[in-house]
Parts: structure tokens; C-alpha cells; sequence
């Protein structure tokens, strides 16, 4: 099958938010959390690259939260396209979902690992669930926060969503939380043990609230991760 690009705006630095459709399909079946992957030749090498979905299902429209790799290949040729323009692309698979029954949760996520919390947290199944869910998103400056008014509309539209926004280079005009995610798990978990932690992004962040999570005893089935890299 084949995405065409609808639009694409810059959400962050070199971060662009894309709006993608699957032309003669009528609709796009996935779950919330998993990837499609994209395939193109460029200079005589087929590179295919898996991006998670930044969207709730919606007819056979996906959107995506891509940040421009500068010394890579495929990444600026996504930069570029206009839209009308096509790329090959694989159906969408991939196990980085919500657990169902769905229960209360905390989602950790670091730069563009934030895309599929924002399709989980867009979806009827997490946000139908009667569930609580404290997303704890971290970048270093202010602007590398994607989505984040979005976020803090859903908090006051949502009484069980709660936003902890984190960056470890603020400006003298930020006036959230500061510092790594790690530093602000306790916060997130408030005490509890009994909820399911998802997390999103490089492996250095991931290994490492993972292993903060089993030395509180959290067990293994309670931890859903995905890297980035």
C-alpha cells in the first residue's frame, strides 16, 4: 500500500508533525501505539524505516511525529515531500499497545517517543476506560515538548488525565518541572503500585526507568517499553 501526504507543519526543533492518507482504502485498521513502516529507494538503497503512529484511527488517515535525523537518508526525504506526494508503506503492526482490560496508568516519554502516547490518549479505549493517567514527558527546552498545549487542554477537559511536563535546559521563562523524567517518577506513581507504566523512548531512558520500576517491585508484566533507537 501506498501513504500519500495530506499536510505537515513543524511542531518542534527539526520535530514536524505529518497527516498521512492510504488512497483506496476506506479504512486503516490499527491500535493505538503501533507503527507503520515506510519504504523508499534512495541512491540505488531501498531504506525502510518503522515510525509509531501519532493518531487514533480514523477512516484510513494516520499521522506521524518525525524529527530530521541530519546525517541520515530517509528522514530529510520526508522533510521534503509535498503534499500529493507518495511513499510506500507496510501495514501497521507492533505490540507497544494499551493492555486491556485498560487500568490505570503512567505513560513515560522522552522528545518524539511522545507519539503514541498521543494516539493511546486520543483513542475511546483509553480515554472511555474510566482509568487515570499521568503522562510524565520530558525534553530538554520548552519548544521540544510536541503537543504540549494540546496535552494541558486534554488535563482540563479530562478529570482523569494528568500532565507532567519535565526539561532539563529551561529558560528564565519556564515555569514547569525541571530535570530528567527519572527524577519525577515518584511523582508520577504517587505512591502506588498497582497501575501499569508504559514507556517511550531512547534506550538509555527506557533501561533506566525500567530498572528504577523492578527495584520498587514492580513486576515485569506491568512494564510495557518501546526504544527508539
Amino acid at each position: 500500500m501506498r501513504a500519500r501526504l495530506l499536510e505537515s507543519h513543524t511542531i518542534g526543533p527539526e520535530v514536524k508533525h505529518f497527516q498521512f492518507d492510504v488512497p483506496g482504502l476506506e479504512r486503516l485498521d490499527f491500535t493505538p501505539g503501533q507503527f507503520v513502516s515506510l519504504r523508499k529507494v534512495i541512491e540505488g538503497r531501498e531504506i525502510t524505516r518503522a515510525y509509531s503512529i501519532a493518531s487514533a484511527p480514523a477512516g484510513n488517515r494516520f499521522e506521524l511525529c518525525l524529527n530530521r535525523v541530519q546525517e541520515g537518508m530517509f528522514s530529510p526525504y520526508l522533510f521534503d515531500l509535498q503534499p500529493g506526494d507518495e511513499v510506500e508503506m507496510q501495514p501497521p503492526m507492533g505490540f507497544f499497545i494499551p493492555r486491556m482490560p485498560f487500568r490505570d496508568a503512567v505513560f513515560v516519554a522522552t522528545g518524539t517517543g511522545i507519539a503514541p502516547f498521543r494516539g493511546m490518549l486520543l483513542s475511546p479505549t483509553v480515554r472511555q476506560s474510566g482509568a487515570s493517567v499521568t503522562l510524565l514527558f520530558g525534553a530538554r527546552y520548552p519548544e521540544g515538548l510536541e503537543y504540549r498545549e494540546e496535552f494541558e487542554r486534554l488535563a482540563a477537559d479530562w478529570p482523569a488525565f494528568r500532565l507532567l511536563a519535565t526539561v532539563t535546559r529551561p529558560g528564565d521563562d519556564w515555569r514547569g518541572l525541571t530535570g530528567r523524567v527519572q527524577q519525577h517518577l515518584d511523582d508520577a506513581l504517587e505512591g502506588r503500585r498497582d497501575l501499569d507504566v508504559y514507556i517511550c523512548g531512547l534506550k538509555a531512558m527506557v533501561d533506566d526507568v525500567r530498572q528504577i520500576l523492578k527495584n520498587k517491585g514492580f513486576d515485569r508484566k506491568q512494564i510495557v517499553a518501546e526504544k527508539y533507537d
